[in-house]
């Protein structure tokens, strides 16, 4: 993996559905519905000056979310962020960056 460059697809682990728990009230929210489902199924990491995770959250009945949620250093004393979401996506629109 280069800087900047994004990793392979990889399936979800608990760490990268515990960061898109984080942000689900948000998205919430944002688009004004209430989630049932919200599971991370797989994932891909930009390095930056942290890292940004591309998750793909299903959301049930073939709804699916593109989320992109900025993890910064831990010497920052920053918090996780929901940088950017894609919704209207499919369980097989490839994960790419956004």
């Amino acid at each position: 993996m280069s800087t900047g460059g994004l990793t392979k697809v990889i399936p979800a682990t608990p760490k990268v559905q515990e960061l898109a728990d984080q942000t689900k009230g948000e998205i919430e929210q944002k688009e004004n519905k209430k989630y049932s489902i919200f599971k991370a199924t797989e994932y891909c990491t930009q390095v930056v000056d942290g890292i940004n995770y591309f998750i793909k959250v299903d959301c049930g009945q073939g709804e699916y979310l593109h989320l992109r949620i900025y993890q910064p250093l831990p010497q920052s004393g920053e918090k996780i962020s929901l940088t950017s979401y894609q919704t209207g996506k499919t369980a097989d629109d490839p994960l790419i960056y956004f």
